[in-house]
């Protein structure tokens, strides 16, 4: 009785220890996968400028206005709009607006891997400079226009970026599209102002 009692104990270790030694070769396999392989990412080029939004389904939901000719990553599709990351914000964008391209490197790994080479950056060397909100404005539009958006200038006029390049992204988009023409009220904190078509034509103070 004690002889067989035993051999089941032997069993019994032994089944255990296969256990454990068959979860600790999938654990360094997955390690040895992780290491060994690299994440990408579908990308896309956006065609025209187009709205990011938080919520598709509601378009007064606007984070940003992603450029003309900007490279997003696509984090998911469907048929009408592309969910994608840019600048580190994540919204939606209409799929018509861009050119789905072959899989790369993710925005958001390339952004780690840059600060990893900036954090590595030999004593003494000189840290690459970062261009600044002039130079960018200049870069874009000119020495002249660069100055007034700059200073935080608005005029009749002006596209929607320029607005945006002046004044930031509002608090809130109102849109009404009624066939071609497209009508925009955006809210900032303390002003509102009009567009139509993608030009602003008025704005004023918001009523408290």
């Amino acid at each position: 009785m004690k002889r067989l009692l035993l051999i089941s104990i032997s069993l019994m270790m032994l089944c255990v220890m296969r256990a454990q030694t068959g979860k600790t070769e999938v654990l360094q396999d997955l390690e040895r996968n992780n290491q060994g392989g690299q994440d990408v990412a579908v990308t896309a080029v956006l065609k025209s400028a187009s709205r990011l939004f938080a919520d598709p389904s509601d378009l007064t939901s606007v984070i940003l206005i992603v450029p003309k000719d900007s490279i997003v990553e696509v984090l998911n599709q469907d048929p009408d709009y592309l969910y994608v990351f840019y600048k580190g914000y994540e919204g939606s964008i209409i799929r018509s607006h861009a050119d789905v391209k072959e899989p790369q490197v993710p925005e958001r790994q390339q952004v780690q891997q840059h600060a990893n080479v900036q954090e590595a950056q030999p004593a003494g060397q000189e840290p690459r400079r970062v261009v600044s909100r002039f130079a960018y404005l200049e870069g874009k539009y000119g020495s002249s226009m660069a100055a007034r958006l700059d200073a935080g200038k608005i005029w009749k006029g002006m596209t929607a970026e320029m607005v945006q390049d002046s004044w930031g992204v509002p608090q809130k988009i109102n849109r009404v599209i009624s066939g071609n023409n497209i009508r925009e009220e955006w809210i900032y904190r303390n002003s509102w102002l009009f567009f139509e078509n993608d030009r602003l034509i008025e704005w004023g103070p918001v009523r408290r």
